[in-house]
């Protein structure tokens, strides 16, 4: 009857089109090799239910992202980061997962979802200064839900609003794909990132 209480969630957060790609590259095809390889990360993660959803998706979106998942994997429309973790059904934490994090340690999930057994909301730190995760404890701290953070938001306006001290944890930091200046992070030897690998190359 409880279940849920100890039920984890983790939600890839997709755009629903393209905004750049590598030189060459089309738009569409490296936002869903992106987005593929992240939801790899996420998939294979222990004991954590995992979700997609698509940023003003429509049905075509929906479609795209739903061909990279794992069957029963739920693909949703969301508005924005903190409407994916509230679509999510109950649970005890959901973190939601930027799609351009394609060679994101699982690790680093873990560590969050650690961190919500006491912090309101917990965050990966992005080494542009946005957010590559966003985990919260549910329900939603209201001073959470009024902060509605995105990946876009700073750590600075969230410690600005934390009602108390160990409100905000913070998680490593890592790396999102967000520009060509950014594909210099990716190690090749590192596994992992197939359909991100397979674009560079041109495949």
């Amino acid at each position: 009857m409880n279940d849920h209480l100890d039920r984890r969630v983790v939600v890839l957060v997709v755009p629903a089109v393209g905004t750049w790609a590598p030189p060459g590259r089309e738009h569409s095809a490296w936002r869903l090799a992106l987005a593929e390889d992240t939801y790899e990360v996420l998939a294979s993660l222990d004991r954590v239910d995992v979700a997609v959803g698509v940023v003003d998706g429509d049905e075509a979106a929906l479609a795209e992202l739903a061909a990279l998942t794992w069957p029963g994997t739920p693909v949703y429309s969301v508005s924005s980061a903190l409407d994916a973790v509230a679509a999510v059904g109950p649970a005890a934490a959901v973190v939601a997962v930027s799609h351009d994090v394609p060679d994101l340690p699982g690790l680093l999930i873990g560590k969050l979802f650690r961190a919500l057994s006491s912090a309101d909301i917990a965050v990966c730190p992005a080494e542009d200064g946005s957010l590559a995760a966003i985990g919260v404890s549910l329900p939603v701290a209201p001073w959470v839900a009024d902060a509605s953070p995105t990946f876009d938001t700073s750590l600075a306006s969230l410690e600005a609003a934390k009602p108390r001290r160990h409100a905000v944890a913070i998680g490593p930091g890592w790396h999102r794909l967000r520009s060509p200046v950014d594909l210099a992070r990716l190690d090749p030897g590192l596994e992992g990132w197939d359909a991100t690998r397979s674009i560079l190359r041109g495949a």
